[in-house]
């Protein structure tokens, strides 16, 4: 069986980046990962700060995929690692979704995102699916008690 998600609702909407479950990363608090994640595109200015105090994750991606910004030039390199970091840390906070995450066992994790052929599985599941990977990549080290 395959566990898919996409959006904030449903039995997995806790999977999403735009989830109601905040964290401590870098020494802030980050309302979603998504706030985390887009920030990152512009370390060590001060569009981090701006992004991190957006109200929804929604206004958090569109401030972020605003390419009028100057998008650090090592973020194709990074943009896994990133997001890994932030997933890990927001299953590791709360204890109420890593049981869901858990309760996942080996069953395959897919963002059923017709539109992001990267993050997602795509319109026609030939994408990558990276944030399935990582969120499967993060059950397997909660699983192990290997984070932090």
């Amino acid at each position: 069986m395959t566990i898919g998600f996409y959006t904030t609702r449903g039995d997995y909407g806790c999977f999403s980046n735009f989830s109601d479950h905040g964290f401590e990363l870098d020494g802030e608090y980050w309302s979603t990962t998504e706030h985390y994640f887009q920030s990152q595109k512009f370390a060590t200015t001060p569009h981090v700060k701006q992004i991190r105090l957006l109200k929804t994750p929604k206004e958090a991606a569109i401030m972020g995929r605003d390419r009028s910004r100057p998008l650090r030039k090592d973020w194709e390199e990074v943009k896994d690692d990133i997001m890994r970091k932030a997933v890990l840390r927001k299953f590791d906070t709360h204890p109420e979704i890593r049981e869901i995450l858990l309760a996942t066992g080996d069953e395959e994790i897919v963002e059923n995102s017709p539109s992001d052929y990267y993050w997602g599985c795509g319109k026609d599941g030939s994408g990558k699916n990276m944030l399935g990977q990582i969120l499967m990549e993060v059950r397997e080290i909660l699983r192990k008690g290997t984070s932090e």
